[in-house]
């Protein structure tokens, strides 16, 4: 027996067939649009038409970050640094960027990527968001000139390596801490065993020294005297105006200020920010 549709069902089928194939179409070209366009460019320019290198640190601030590491929240002086010399040599970047929101991180990522940007032949401006703490302090003031809002919070240098003791609460859970290290000094800060009056004096004394060496950057990059930078230098963090007041920053601000700046800065050419 033969089964034969009718031309009702023969329309539909050939309707939903071209619907398919659309459907199909339309799927096709938003996959290669995903893998070729990494992003919508907020101004309508293409990518390749922003001439400001926008390099962002935000989060907490380490030397290197390792792909496996479960970092959401942190930068690290490795990239920016990359980051800073690729727009030095791309003849297409008129001026570099660090946007910053962090509290701080690594003294020595912070030094250099503050070294980075005193390097650069190119205009380089830090604009401060809610943060600029700290390390992240320490690097904005390598910069040319920092922005910040009159709402941020900037500042905080000083220098910590404090952490919790847990002997005492070992000792009550009826755990023992067996120091098995060759070196007089190699177990050193272990949270498991309280330190002694020397060991925290030998750590004092390290601290000081990035103590002086955060102190006497800031002073340098920011032509400010040493002695004044001292009477800051409690760790407080203070606002953006009276972070203007003492000079730790050049001006209140935020990105569109900070594009009017480099425009007048470069002459008058038009400038893009890379988002």
């Amino acid at each position: 027996m033969k089964f034969y549709l009718s031309s009702k069902i023969k329309k539909i089928v050939k309707i939903t067939s071209i619907v398919i194939l659309a459907v199909t179409v339309i799927i096709f070209w938003v996959v290669v649009s995903c893998l070729f366009i990494d992003e919508w460019p907020s101004n309508n320019k293409d990518k390749s038409d922003c001439n400001v290198a926008n390099i962002k640190l935000y989060g907490d601030l380490y030397t290197y970050v390792k792909e496996t590491d479960d970092c959401k929240d942190c930068a690290s002086s490795e990239e920016v640094v990359n980051q800073i010399r690729d727009a030095e040599a791309n003849n297409d970047i008129k001026a570099i960027l660090l946007t910053i929101d962090s509290t701080g991180g690594n003294p020595v990522a912070a030094e250099e990527i503050a070294n980075t940007l005193k390097q650069a032949s190119k205009p380089t401006v830090a604009l401060i968001r809610s943060s600029g703490d700290s390390g992240a302090y320490f690097a904005a003031t390598g910069a040319e000139r920092i922005f910040a809002s009159d709402m941020s919070d900037v500042g905080s240098i000083g220098i910590t390596s404090s952490y919790v003791d847990n002997s005492k609460k070992n000792q009550k859970d009826g755990l023992t801490y067996n120091s098995l290290s060759l070196g007089k000094y190699k177990d050193t800060g272990n949270p498991d065993k309280p330190l002694t009056d020397e060991e925290k004096k030998m750590i004092l004394n390290d601290l000081q020294v990035g103590y002086d060496i955060f102190i006497k950057n800031v002073a340098n990059n920011r032509h400010l005297d040493i002695e004044k930078v001292k009477a800051l230098a409690d760790g407080n963090s203070m606002d953006g105006q009276k972070a203007l007041d003492n000079g730790l920053i050049d001006q209140l601000g935020s990105l569109s200020d900070v594009e009017t700046y480099l425009a007048n800065k470069i002459g008058g050419e038009t400038l893009y920010v890379c988002r």
